[in-house]
């Protein structure tokens, strides 16, 4: 948390304050920790602007320019372009929980509505290959809590995030990308980013509208997830995995981590039970995070069956912050669900059975729908892998990896 703050104006800033203010963004070397410092010792974006050539000659920067209008000019207008705003982070309007962090984004580009961003916002984060049982539990976990009145938020990727958007759509979700806002990735998720501005919920950048994503921008994003949050989920995760980079950044911020527990043989749940095991609260549904939170619970209707939750539920952070610093060896690679065009042939449907399979058995029924396939087409793909030893059956019409 800053030892300073800023206080918010009561009417929007002009296109001018504006225009400097991303000057001095954009300009190079400025982050946003040394953003916030300037403004704080200069009063104004137009004097730390002025100042910059100085300050960047006396550490030894020769021929230090700053960021040219044209340059910030021509990013106003693609946002406008885009059907973005601009929320800077002394508008009324920029979220208030991001806005005493030590690194809060100095401006944030929002496309949709931003009555969700005033609302209490919840994280559900987790896989990219998720297992049909993590995408089932993030999907009744989210739309349990946006029927609370809660804001779902994530950060657009596959797997858990997409499952917790696309639950919490129609409440409005906050999806924070790591590129700009004028850039979806990955791009399968456009028609998703399409129908959240369309239902109310927010797309969220603090890139300029046209940037590309990078390897790079992404731990950037992880903490404006967790920043807006008042606690994150974690549903599935792997050691050494985006989503526990997300978690450190919420305990780096104060905010409760959870994490839903999973099998101990499947690589996709050794970071949640690492976590749990190390203090995180584990959580089963809906209710516990509200409750964990001081929020009203709610009845979830629909909810997995999970083992119950140990007597000792106290938070350690201490703990969970040493399970995140700790070295571990990489799992064994999950298996690459195959491109769509690819999706309908004999091999294509065993690799998308076994990306969805975890340790912990699954209904057939419920892999058919996950999958989008009739019974007739999954059967020979089901009898190989079982013939093969990969997969094995449970009584019930359970199956599960071998």
């Amino acid at each position: 948390m800053r030892l300073f703050s800023f206080g918010t104006s009561a009417t929007r800033t002009d296109a001018a304050d504006d225009l400097t203010f991303l000057r001095l963004v954009r300009s190079r070397r400025v982050g946003a920790a040394t953003f916030h410092r300037l403004l704080a010792e200069h009063g104004s974006a137009a004097a730390a602007l002025a100042a910059l050539p100085e300050i960047a000659r006396a550490a030894g920067v020769s021929d230090y320019q700053t960021c040219p209008e044209g340059v910030a000019a021509a990013e106003l207008a693609a946002g406008r372009q885009a059907g973005a705003v601009l929320l800077r982070h002394d508008d009324p309007a920029y979220p208030a929980v991001l806005r005493d962090l030590e690194d809060a984004p100095p401006v944030l580009w929002v496309k949709g509505g931003l009555d969700c961003l005033s609302r209490p916002a919840i994280a559900v984060i987790g896989a990219r290959n998720a297992s049909s049982l993590g995408l089932r539990m993030a999907h009744g976990m989210a739309l349990a809590l946006a029927h609370a009145g809660v804001s779902v938020t994530a950060g657009l990727a596959r797997g858990i995030d997409t499952a917790a958007h696309e639950a919490s759509c129609a409440a409005g979700t906050i999806a924070v990308l790591a590129g700009g806002i004028s850039r979806i990735y990955p791009s399968e998720n456009a028609a998703l980013a399409e129908a959240i501005v369309a239902a109310g919920g927010a797309l969220i950048s603090e890139q300029s509208p046209l940037t590309e994503p990078a390897a790079r921008l992404f731990p950037l994003r992880n903490r404006i997830v967790s920043g807006l949050a008042r606690a994150v989920v974690v549903v599935e995760a792997a050691h050494r995995s985006g989503t526990l980079i997300t978690a450190k950044c919420a305990l780096d911020q104060g905010r409760e981590v959870m994490a839903v527990p999973g099998h101990p043989m499947d690589a996709r749940a050794a970071g949640c039970n690492a976590l749990i095991r190390d203090g995180a609260l584990l959580v089963r549904s809906a209710e516990d995070v509200l409750t964990a939170i001081g929020l009203t619970p709610v009845e979830v209707s629909a909810q997995l069956p999970m083992a119950p939750a140990p007597a000792d539920r106290r938070t350690s952070l201490q703990r969970v912050a040493e399970t995140l610093r700790r070295p571990a060896a990489r799992p064994a690679a999950p298996v690459a669900i195959p491109s769509r065009a690819d999706a309908g042939g004999p091999v294509a449907i065993e690799a998308r059975v076994l990306s969805l399979l975890g340790r912990a058995p699954t209904e057939e029924t419920m892999l058919l729908r996950d999958l989008g396939l009739a019974a007739g087409a999954l059967a020979p793909a089901l009898l190989n892998l079982e013939m093969d030893g990969r997969i094995q059956r449970a009584p019930g019409g359970m199956i599960s990896l071998a």
